[in-house]
């Protein structure tokens, strides 16, 4: 009995110690590496670059008021159309008292004048009527007396432009009436019934009754780094991308680019400017954000292979291209001409056949048991 077990614990060392030298073995032998392979293939190739921006009208006009007061009334509101002269508010005009009193007082003092000198006028054409005085005489009188007159009417009307900012004369061209300078689509209305405003001038932009836009002529503006800025030139074609209107393209053409650069997170933007075509049946508005996309470089019916496949050492480019899948897989490195890519394939101009594959990336275990 003894012996047997002496025999048994023999065979279960020996094949422990067998299969221990079996597995240091496997695990010593190298391992066949297996890669996956990639045909060429003739494409069409472009290389672009994405310039992030904002659609908004090619001109946005500031309404703003010729007087300053309170705003009485507002008839339009931001999203109407209105036409050129059409009223968008009404101002009522404060009078400053300095300005209000000196009218009052001018108009006290012609009035005054006025009469006085119609008495003379008047003693003066009796006179003449009877022949004691000279033509001459006369018309000095009557020209005193209309001189008077006009200053009277004159003074009138200082008194009312500055009470009410409109002469009866001249209340057609009101400057208390707030008129839009374009056809266009009201953008804003920044001012409600009973807000002040200032006028505009010099010294002030004076106070933004409203905002109009001509919406059919719209333009992207947005900004490409300097690394490319070169590559771009005026009359370019673009392709525009909406963030609010996905699924749709629409085409522009590149009609600016800023002569000078602003830094912005340490590199240099340059501003561009595009003139979008908007069909009749799509509506864009100010503000939507957008993405244009510039074709730099163009290449048709081009032989291509995955960037992932090209190894790049310096000036040189190489590619692995097999020459043999049996019993195991063999790649000899071949430099090779590189040409356009477009991040994702790469032009090959010299040292590739469009019949011959080349090494892609490893094959994990995963890939293997497919």
């Amino acid at each position: 009995m003894k012996k047997y077990l002496k025999i048994a614990s023999l065979v279960v060392v020996a094949v422990i110690f067998i299969g221990t030298f079996v597995f240091l073995y496997s695990k010593s032998k190298p391992k066949v590496k297996q890669y996956e392979i990639v045909s060429s293939e003739i494409t069409d190739l472009e290389k672009t670059t994405v310039a992030t921006g904002k659609v908004e009208p090619r001109d946005e006009i500031l309404i703003k008021p010729q007087i300053s007061g309170i705003v009485a009334e507002v008839y339009k509101e931001a999203g109407q159309t209105v036409k050129k002269g059409e009223i968008i508010a009404k101002i009522k005009v404060i009078p400053e008292m300095g300005q209000l009193n000196s009218a009052e007082s001018r108009l006290r003092l012609a009035e005054i004048n006025l009469k006085q000198t119609q008495t003379d006028y008047n003693r003066m054409k009796k006179l003449y009527a009877d022949k004691l005085i000279s033509s001459e005489d006369y018309e000095k009188s009557q020209l005193t007396f209309k001189q008077a007159k006009e200053e009277e009417e004159s003074a009138k009307d200082a008194l009312d432009i500055i009470k009410e900012g409109i002469t009866k004369k001249s209340a057609s061209y009101s400057n208390t009436m707030i008129r839009s300078t374009i056809d266009g689509l009201v953008l804003d209305v920044p001012v409600k019934a009973g807000n002040s405003v200032i006028m505009s001038n010099s010294f002030n932009d004076g106070t933004t009754i409203a905002t109009v836009a001509n919406m059919n002529d719209l333009i992207f503006r947005g900004k490409i780094d300097e690394t490319e800025v070169g590559r771009i030139h005026e009359g370019m074609p673009i392709k525009l991308t909406i963030g609010a209107l996905q699924n749709i393209k629409f085409d522009a053409t590149l009609e600016y680019i800023s002569p000078k650069g602003v830094e912005e997170n340490g590199a240099n933007q340059f501003e561009i400017k595009a003139a979008i075509r908007v069909p009749d049946s799509v509506e864009i508005r100010s503000g939507y954000s957008a993405n244009a996309e510039i074709v730099l470089a163009r290449v048709s019916k081009v032989l291509a292979v995955p960037e992932s496949t090209v190894e790049f050492n310096g000036d040189s480019t190489f590619v692995w291209v097999m020459t043999d899948s049996v019993p195991e897989q063999k790649f000899i490195r071949r430099q090779v001409v590189a040409g356009l890519s477009n991040g994702i394939k790469l032009e090959i101009k010299k040292g590739l056949t469009i019949k011959e594959k080349v090494r892609g990336a490893e094959k994990t275990d995963k890939d293997k048991k497919k």
